[in-house]
């Protein structure tokens, strides 16, 4: 459904994505994962159209996403980690705005069930300015399936929620699987990439660094544990981060994130 071949991101002399080929089956969850900086954000910006790769080629369904863009958009669903809405506009008013621009006229009653979905049906009158930061992201997930999407992108989707809200977000994204949709998520946290994705592609420095299963990977990748820790838990998909990137997901990479600096000045 998603394929990535020897996809190459530049951004002037620093090279955000390299020789990076993927390929994401229809109807799975892939989770995509890697350290502060590893391109996963340059990734999935060629992927949804708004990043131009170097090199290489995206195609989604089957459309190539440099000559037929406007196909291949058709058929996702995009969250991003940031989003602008308008201010003015009611919950109501954002979903029909943006369900209007893929040329989509819901009724009453199924702009309520969608955004019910993510529990803001009773915000439905309510503006953006008055959600709270969750509350946001999970309208920013809903405004994601207005166009009835095959392909759904969700950058860090939990990241701001409290537990019920993320577990909510969980069997949202399970419905989707279960409907048959392919989805798509970034992450970091380990917990939720091993409850949701179906296969795991870490990335570091731009580069495809293991692809599998988290079973799969656990079993190839863990280090053993010591005495003590093997008495209290098993192996598990953070120890196999840690063991192949040699970085913590806690502590703030010492250099900037130089994606984020390109990506914040170009897209």
């Amino acid at each position: 459904m998603i394929v990535l071949d020897k996809l190459n991101v530049h951004y002037g002399a620093f090279q955000a994505v390299s020789d990076l080929s993927l390929n994401v089956h229809g109807g799975e969850v892939f989770g995509m994962l890697g350290p502060n900086g590893a391109g996963k954000s340059s990734t999935l910006g060629c992927i949804e159209g708004l990043v131009t790769a170097s090199s290489g080629s995206v195609r989604v369904a089957g459309y190539d996403m440099r000559r037929e863009p406007i196909a291949a958009k058709a058929l996702l669903g995009v969250q991003l980690q940031r989003a602008a809405l308008f201010a003015e506009l009611t919950l109501r008013e954002l979903v029909e705005f943006y369900a209007a621009l893929y040329n989509r006229f819901p009724a009453r009653a199924e702009v309520t069930a969608l955004l019910a979905r993510f529990g803001l049906a009773q915000k439905v009158n309510a503006r953006p300015r008055r959600l709270s930061g969750g509350q946001q992201q999970r309208l920013s997930l809903a405004l994601a399936l207005v166009n009835n999407p095959q392909v759904v992108l969700f950058d860090e989707p939990t990241s701001a929620l409290d537990p019920q809200a993320r577990r909510a977000v969980w069997a949202t994204i399970r419905r989707m699987r279960d409907e048959g949709r392919t989805v798509l998520i970034t992450t970091h946290s380990m917990d939720e990439a091993e409850e949701l994705c179906d296969r795991v592609a870490i990335v570091d420095t731009g580069r495809l660094v293991a692809l599998g299963t988290p079973a799969e990977l656990i079993a190839r990748h863990a280090p053993p544990l010591s005495l003590s820790e093997a008495a209290r838990r098993n192996p598990n998909l953070e120890d196999v981060f840690l063991a192949i990137t040699g970085r913590s997901l806690t502590t703030p990479d010492s250099a900037p994130d130089a994606e984020s600096a390109w990506l914040a000045g170009t897209v």
